[in-house]
């Protein structure tokens, strides 16, 4: 970016669809003297929404405060929801594992070389296996035991370390128990997980085992945003792999592992660039 721009900010925005939207828009950045990086735009049948994202550079001196302020006016005429984030800043993000650490340690090793835009500041693990990697990592590692009589009091600590650590996205990379509904209502669209893309084929234990019994031919991964109605939320990014006959579960699993790391990296990523808006039950996803 030219010297001038002092910073770089994405509106994203989301409004019943009508006439002048862009104009409006438009209107604003040139009040304040904003150059246009990237712009993006969706829009659906008559009667539907629309869809947005501006990533913008303004001259120096120019507070985000301010510019909420005045974009604000622009956002009730057309009854929009909308957030207006700092470009440079890394969403705050917390992940949480179980006994598969794929996932994580792809996550680590994308944040450590700069090429996942996000501020990793916690582990949170229901076992003791990845307290080691996240400390070569430096990032704080905190276990907390699920078991049935100890799953209220165990969410109740986790909502202690979200508000501990300050943490605006929770990534479930491979954490295998279920959140309660209160959690996901408080992290709604700022909680992702990834499953395999057998659901609802191959539902249970042993996924990888009944694929290979019934001889699936493609492999693949789910990253969504968690709601209550378990591993139905909205969509964010899908991969498959194709496989065939040779494939043993073993192997089968291994393939799927790496889908999995691919696709949540690719969803986080989006996620902390702003990409993703929510559509109801689905996504408009910017690339």
């Amino acid at each position: 970016m030219d010297a001038a721009w002092g910073q770089e900010y994405v509106l994203t925005l989301s409004c019943p669809e009508k006439p002048g939207i862009v104009y409006a828009v438009s209107g604003f950045l040139v009040r304040q003297s904003a150059d246009i990086l990237a712009s993006q735009q969706y829009g659906e049948a008559p009667d539907g929404r629309f869809f947005m994202r501006v990533h913008f550079g303004v001259p120096s001196g120019a507070q985000l405060s301010d510019l909420k302020r005045d974009f604000a006016q622009v956002a009730e005429e057309y009854q929009m929801s909308w957030q207006l984030n700092d470009n440079a800043a890394r969403v705050r993000t917390l992940i949480m594992v179980s006994r598969l650490g794929h996932c994580l340690n792809d996550l680590l090793f994308r944040w450590r070389t700069g090429t996942l835009p996000v501020n990793i500041v916690a582990v949170v693990s229901n076992h003791p296996d990845f307290g080691e990697l996240a400390f070569a990592y430096n990032i704080p590692f905190r276990r907390i035991r699920v078991t049935p009589d100890t799953k209220a009091a165990a969410e109740a600590r986790l909502r202690g370390l979200v508000d501990e650590f300050g943490a605006d996205l929770i990534v479930l990379a491979r954490y295998m128990q279920i959140v309660s509904a209160e959690l996901c209502e408080r992290f709604e669209g700022r909680m992702i997980n990834i499953h395999h893309s057998f659901l609802p084929s191959f539902k249970g234990a042993k996924p990888y085992h009944q694929a290979h019994a019934r001889g699936i031919k493609l492999v693949g991964a789910t990253a969504h945003y968690v709601t209550p109605d378990l591993d139905e939320g909205p969509i964010i990014e899908q991969d498959v792999i194709r496989v065939d006959h040779a494939f043993r579960p073993d192997r089968l699993a291994q393939a799927g592992r790496d889908v999995e790391a691919q696709v949540l990296a690719r969803a986080v990523t989006w996620h902390a660039e702003h990409r993703v808006l929510l559509n109801g039950d689905r996504t408009v996803v910017f690339h």
